[in-house]
């Protein structure tokens, strides 16, 4: 499944920051980001709920905050995307 997350960090102090940067981390490691605080991954559903584990284990629920987005099949009729950048097609061929 396609789990589009995003977050907002509060960066206002040394520790927000940090929280900041492990928060990206952990997107990186299951996704690709898209911007600068979105991130899309295909997981499934085991997948889905470490991520979501790992990303509460990291957020401040005070100050930050964080947002889960199933996107339903089939994903071409659901996601379009203008601009320079293009996701990577996780159904295609990975590598060339």
């Amino acid at each position: 499944m396609l789990i589009i997350v995003t977050y907002d960090v509060s960066t206002e102090t040394a520790a927000g920051r940090k929280r900041l940067r492990r928060v990206a981390k952990v997107c990186e490691s299951m996704g690709q980001r898209v911007q600068k605080s979105v991130f899309e991954c295909n997981v499934d559903e085991m997948q889905f709920e470490r991520l979501e584990r790992a990303l509460l284990a990291e957020i401040d629920v005070e100050r930050d905050n964080l947002r889960f987005y199933r996107i339903t099949e089939p994903v071409s009729l659901r996601v379009k995307q203008y601009g320079c950048f293009r996701s990577t097609d996780f159904e295609g061929t990975l590598i060339a």
